[in-house]
């Protein structure tokens, strides 16, 4: 049986490894769909607070109105020297591969996955028209590969 829940969260990014508009710093409305494998146990599986009570601060402390942020942009040391500066304390998810919407529905999987649930997929929304479908077969495939190495992508 699958449950779905639906979160959002406001984060900026950038894709240093293009050479278009998505280079520059810039935001997105994100919504997040998790499809949960749940087992039934009597006339119930699991109950829907059971996913908010772990993913709802998940998204709200790691990821809601944060920069996502690849460790190796140039941009990241920028951000680290304007904090040593200013003192200024910015909200950053600092990321060991590009922060692609492929990579970001990567590490959401992981942790979700981390927080004890078995998830079947996940959909995340970079847009309104734009959504990728990111599978359990995906999760494991990426972690057999070496992110921090991967070539460009969308």
């Amino acid at each position: 049986m699958i449950i779905k829940k639906t979160y959002k969260f406001y984060a900026a990014h950038r894709n240093e490894q293009l050479a278009d508009k998505c280079r520059n710093l810039h935001g997105h409305r994100y919504g997040l769909e998790c499809f949960f494998d749940v087992e039934r146990d009597g006339a119930l599986s699991t109950l829907f607070g059971d996913f908010d009570a772990k993913v709802e601060p998940l998204i709200k402390d790691v990821y809601d109105h944060c920069f996502i942020v690849h460790r190796n942009d140039t941009f990241f040391q920028t951000m680290k020297y304007h904090q040593e500066q200013t003192g200024e304390n910015l909200r950053m998810k600092i990321l060991e591969f590009p922060s692609t919407v492929e990579n970001i529905a990567f590490q959401l999987f992981s942790e979700i996955t981390e927080l004890g649930f078995r998830l079947n997929r996940i959909e995340l929304r970079e847009t309104d028209t734009s959504v990728i479908e990111y599978s359990r077969e995906d999760w494991v495939s990426d972690c057999r590969r070496d992110l921090q190495n991967q070539e460009t992508t969308s």
